[in-house]
């Protein structure tokens, strides 16, 4: 009977989350990455006056990545964090870079080839799903992206689906306050982190901690894939 119960609810989770994402949530949120001009946002993203990019390794080690693990970088952009993981999970672990941006994932093939990184393995997802096989990936890291979600539950559904049992998902993204973050913030992001964290339990995931790594406006949480519920 519990576990009917449980059953019962998550289907309707799903079903009124599915329902929801009939209509984008911010139209328009990804106009800017159709053609993204990359040698621009390498600058952007690849400076120390940027937080992630000064904080990288602080973040890295979030994820906990060990050798052989399969790691998931969602919304790649220009893949600094996919060269990062690269090494973390070693020869014999796979980074799959993914974003709906052809230019990024030519970039990030290109810069692989380069250093040398057989491991990484750059894909275009859509905007509804990041095109992953299920059961194939350990840690999921969405950095700076969720508000670029334009499909959250659809896209966060996708990510369960791809995540091993127990499998980890990092989620760095920008506070958002009306009085206290900036007017970027306010226009930009689409919503806080309360926001975030209630959509990503709602698809499926449970919160096991909000990490503080110094990043002045931003914040890290971490989940963890939700178990099934043991037959009572």
């Amino acid at each position: 009977m519990i576990r009917f119960a449980w059953v019962f609810i998550t289907s309707l989770v799903v079903s009124l989350g599915v329902y929801a994402q009939e209509k984008s949530v911010k139209p328009g949120i990804n106009d800017s990455f159709q053609n993204p001009d990359v040698s621009r946002y390498v600058s952007l993203f690849e400076g120390e006056s940027r937080a992630i990019y000064k904080h990288r390794s602080a973040i890295v080690d979030t994820l906990q990545l060990k050798a052989g693990m399969a790691v998931a970088d969602i919304g790649a952009g220009t893949g600094f964090f996919s060269m990062l993981f690269s090494d973390e999970v070693g020869k014999k672990g796979k980074v799959f870079a993914v974003d709906i941006a052809d230019n990024f994932i030519e970039h990030i093939k290109k810069t692989s080839k380069e250093f040398g990184k057989k491991n990484v393995k750059a894909s275009v997802c859509s905007e509804r799903s990041v095109e992953l096989k299920a059961e194939s990936i350990d840690v999921a890291f969405i950095c700076d992206v969720y508000h670029h979600f334009e499909y959250p539950y659809d896209s966060m559904a996708s990510i369960h689906t791809a995540l091993k049992t127990g499998g980890r998902l990092i989620i760095v993204d920008f506070e958002r306050i009306v009085g206290v973050s900036r007017e970027w913030t306010l226009n930009h992001v689409r919503c806080g982190k309360g926001t975030t964290a209630d959509e990503v339990k709602d698809s499926g995931f449970d919160l096991v901690r909000e990490l503080d790594l110094g990043m002045q406006g931003q914040y890290v949480l971490e989940f963890v894939k939700r178990e099934a519920a043991p037959n009572d």
